[in-house]
């Protein structure tokens, strides 16, 4: 095993080396862009990010970040609504977006000598969104319509909405990213307007770049056109901190599914609010010993083994700017009912507060994560993403290359430690999927296998 953890380490190394430098450069602005250089094949990933999503809604605008989302390809002065994806397609490219909780992200995959299209239409709609009402009641509707069939007809996408609506007493990742649906019946154009003006400026805003790409050569397009963009005064952000939870929560969901379906979590820190900052990287060796491959706990005991789950999974993420969730999950085997399976889900998880993991499991997750890592670099878009994400969370894109080296780091000892510390009942919230019956004449999504829905 330690052979194969050393090659993957070599294979990771030469592949960092490929991928090549990042360069980081400040606007006159405000607007921060970053550069990495990837010489493997003459294209260019171009992502803007906005430090917006739905953890800034405050109630009664929920969902307001993703309808922005979908308006911002809906026109300016000078590329009327359709124009942008248009002109993107007519180069040659591909675009799209995407909201979260922390952020909400743009970008556009070309050919390396189309860079200055995408740059152009990028900086055109920061500022000059033209946000016409006729396109705003179509858009919404649009998102409506999106959150019945991702949610509210989807069984796994609702009992994760209640998990969430009900485990955080004060954190806004109690808000759904696409918007309660009476918050979205009552959003109007002018609370759009309003939201745009405020967040989408270039001084809120990091532009990622990564490609076979010269960074100065970028720094001047950059300069171009984001340049003359003038900043806002975005509002400073309020410490926010979660209440002690003094007590398991449960929610039961009485939804038309198919199959049950269990998910719950446990209130865990993130890497900017871990007392320690091992602590994060144990959980996230802790999720992969429960749900890191074919091999791990879950898997190997409760699905293969035992039978006792059709699936079973765990999540768990440090990088986001307020603390988390670890998210365990699963459905029922065929014969088994939610009271075992819930027993022994959590059974797995005392069981790594009583004894130590071994040396060789770790090795095993550790030889998965540098694999994992390897395969990332092949993807110019997803090294882009990763810079994205740390930067607008608050964290520094150079933890990517300290990554591998901090979850090597992390002993049997630490991964007990955090289990004994944050994986309590006292910090567990349950959420239980009870199937009714359904509409023959209506589609739903199944059940079973909800791990799409741990984000």
């Amino acid at each position: 095993m330690r052979s194969i953890v050393a090659l993957l380490l070599s294979l990771f190394i030469v592949s960092a080396q490929s991928a090549g430098q990042v360069h980081e450069f400040k606007l006159d602005n405000g607007m921060k862009v970053i550069v990495k250089e990837d010489h493997r094949a003459p294209i260019v990933v171009s992502q803007v990010w906005y430090k917006v999503g739905s953890s800034y809604e405050p109630v009664g605008i929920t969902g307001i970040s993703h309808v922005l989302e979908h308006m911002m390809f809906k026109g300016t002065d000078a590329h009327p609504p359709g124009q942008f994806s248009r002109i993107i397609a007519a180069n040659g490219g591909r675009e799209n977006a995407f909201t979260g909780r922390d952020y909400t992200a743009y970008f556009q995959t070309l050919s390396k000598d189309r860079l200055e299209v995408s740059l152009e239409l990028e900086a055109d709609r920061m500022r000059n969104l033209t946000l016409l009402p006729e396109e705003f009641a179509k858009e919404v509707n649009v998102v409506k319509e999106e959150r019945r069939m991702r949610t509210e007809d989807k069984p796994t996408s609702l009992t994760y909405e209640q998990l969430m609506a009900v485990a955080y007493r004060s954190l806004p990742y109690s808000h759904p990213i696409i918007g309660w649906m009476n918050d979205l019946d009552n959003l109007t154009v002018e609370d759009l307007h309003r939201w745009y003006r405020l967040w989408y400026a270039p001084n809120n805003a990091t532009l990622v770049v990564v490609g076979d790409v010269d960074p100065q050569q970028v720094l001047a397009l950059a300069n171009k056109h984001f340049g003359p963009l003038k900043p806002e005064q975005t509002p400073q952000l309020k410490t926010l901190r979660e209440p002690p939870q003094r007590g398991e929560t449960r929610v039961l969901i009485k939804a038309p599914a198919k199959e049950p379906y269990l998910v719950f979590g446990y209130k865990t820190p993130v890497l900017l609010s871990a007392e320690q900052e091992w602590e994060a990287f144990a959980l996230d060796m802790l999720a992969s010993i429960l749900d890191g491959g074919s091999s791990a706990r879950f898997s190997r005991e409760l699905v293969r083994g035992r039978e006792i789950a059709v699936s079973a999974g765990a999540e768990y993420s440090a990088f986001s700017r307020l603390p988390g969730m670890l998210l365990v999950d699963g459905s029922p085997a065929p014969g088994k009912d939610m009271k075992t399976l819930e027993q022994a889900l959590r059974e797995q998880v005392n069981r790594l507060k009583e004894a130590l993991v071994s040396e060789q499991e770790l090795e095993r997750i550790r030889a998965q994560v540098v694999a994992s890592k390897v395969y990332e670099l092949d993807s110019v878009f997803y090294q882009a993403m990763q810079i994205g994400t740390l930067e607008t969370v608050g964290l520094d894109w150079r933890l990517l290359d300290e990554y591998v080296d901090r979850i090597k780091a992390v002993t049997p000892e630490q991964v007990r430690a955090v289990a004994r510390k944050y994986l309590t009942d006292d910090a567990l919230t349950v959420a239980v999927l009870e199937p009714q019956p359904m509409d023959e004449g209506k589609s739903y999504t199944a059940a079973t296998g909800g791990h799409d829905v741990l984000r």
